[in-house]
């Protein structure tokens, strides 16, 4: 019961300490800005092109990203979300989606919330011209329209998770110890002044450098604060309860970011560094000859035995 108690009690100490990193780095619950009516105006509202000025090469980085197209994806996330319509929310009987036209920024979330958060900054006609918009890119596809492809392409590209969705919307976790993300803040590892119209100020998000700041997105699995819980991505939930918990400290950007020497590109799969620090890949093989049966000539043969070591600090594959 001892060693019971004395878990619980870490497990506590562990939960409660990041809380209390910082005060003071937001600060009151904003008033809500008027919702987005259109994609047009939910991409400006989280352009990313006013920080190229001052941070180019993390700009340079992040456009090389899947952050950077987190609805097109590789082009694979787009279509992906249609599936989710058609096979998943038109099929439920409850969801209140038999039509296109009967899509609303809640029903989409279950994408939404990690592919782009800040559609609950928008209004349910801006979750339909979405939906509209990749149905119309890949029928342009289909057509060998590869002018128009292109255009409704980059539209889709205009959404994601940009400078702002992370270093403002979603940069403080804690929000009754730390306080509101500000809407006139960059939040980062500094404080002070910011040289920009809309964001004036900087401050400390305390928890943008851990991983539980990943987390947010890169998950345990299902989100349950949903309607219908859903999440494609594990990689928090096994990087706790496999590696921290096997005494691994190593955080997500240490990996991703800085060992990696990928910035804010953060890339994974794609990436030949990553895949180098993540796997061990052993590749052994011989050949042999094998007598056919009543003496009618010999069958070569060849055995490969391939040993896959995995070195990161979560499951893989994810997501």
């Amino acid at each position: 019961m001892k060693n019971g108690l004395t878990i619980a009690f870490a497990c506590i100490a562990v939960c409660m300490l990041a809380p209390f990193s910082a005060f003071g780095a937001g600060g009151p619950k904003p008033e809500l800005r008027p919702k987005a009516t259109t994609i047009a105006e939910l991409a400006e509202r989280y352009d990313s092109s006013g920080c190229v000025e001052c941070h180019e090469d993390a700009h340079d980085e992040w456009s090389e990203s899947l952050h950077a197209v987190s609805i097109l994806g590789t082009p694979r996330t787009a279509p992906t979300i249609i599936t989710a319509i058609e096979k998943g929310l038109k099929l439920f009987p409850y969801s209140g989606v038999k039509e296109d036209s009967d899509i609303t920024v809640e029903s989409l979330m279950m994408c939404m919330k990690c592919h782009l958060p800040q559609l609950d900054e928008a209004t349910d006609d801006v979750a339909r011209e979405i939906v509209a918009t990749i149905r119309s890119w890949q029928q342009a596809y289909r057509d060998s329209d590869d002018e128009k492809a292109e255009a409704l392409e980059e539209t889709i590209a205009s959404l994601n998770i940009g400078c702002m969705v992370c270093h403002n919307k979603m940069a403080i976790i804690h929000k009754y110890a730390d306080g509101y993300p500000q809407p006139d803040t960059v939040y980062g590892s500094q404080e002070g002044d910011h040289e920009d119209e809309v964001y004036p100020k900087m401050a400390v998000a305390p928890a943008l450098g851990e991983s539980i700041f990943c987390g947010q997105c890169h998950g345990q699995g299902p989100n349950f604060e949903l309607d219908h819980p859903s999440q494609c991505a594990t990689a928090y939930g096994s990087y706790l309860f496999a590696y921290v918990a096997h005494g691994g400290n190593e955080s997500c950007q240490e990996c991703h970011m800085h060992k990696s020497e990928l910035g804010h590109n953060m890339a994974s799969y794609r990436d030949e560094t990553m895949i180098e620090m993540a796997l061990d890949v052993s590749v052994e093989g011989r050949s042999l000859f094998w007598r056919k049966d009543k003496g009618e000539g010999v069958l070569p043969i060849g055995v490969i035995n391939v040993e896959i070591y995995n070195k990161t600090g979560h499951g893989i594959p994810d997501g």
